[in-house]
């Protein structure tokens, strides 16, 4: 005769899959804000290049370069100036990533070890 192998979801499911389901959850929308800021900096560099693109077609003469080439200190200024933003937003991006990890694993922890414990009691 078979014994009979008896296994509780419950406890497996707060010990186990509802951490990593949280943690999947909390990876997707990390991902997702991430790959948003990027596309979004992405478009401004692009866009960027093809206005510098477009001015350097439209010179004519030594006015224009002139013109033209006093233009690109402003223009290298404001992509410093977006490196550093989109700099700043990935690394709060980062560290509000890590502060929610650091808090979903300490909640998962304890939630473990209630678990543990009741189901130490029951045997």
């Amino acid at each position: 005769m078979m014994k009979s192998f008896s296994f509780d979801t419950k406890s497996f499911e707060a010990m186990m899959i509802g951490p990593a389901r949280a943690y999947a959850a909390l990876s997707i929308d990390y991902t997702s804000k991430l790959l948003g800021t990027q596309l979004e900096s992405a478009k401004a560099y692009a866009d960027t290049s093809l206005a510098q693109a477009r001015a350097l077609l439209d010179v004519r003469d030594a006015d224009g370069l002139r013109s033209y080439i006093e233009g690109q200190q402003q223009v290298a200024k404001d992509v410093t100036e977006r490196f550093k933003s989109d700099a700043e937003k990935a690394v709060s991006l980062h560290q509000d990533f890590f502060q929610q990890s650091q808090k979903l694993a300490e909640s998962s922890l304890q939630q473990a070890q209630k678990t543990a414990s009741s189901q130490a009691a029951k045997a």
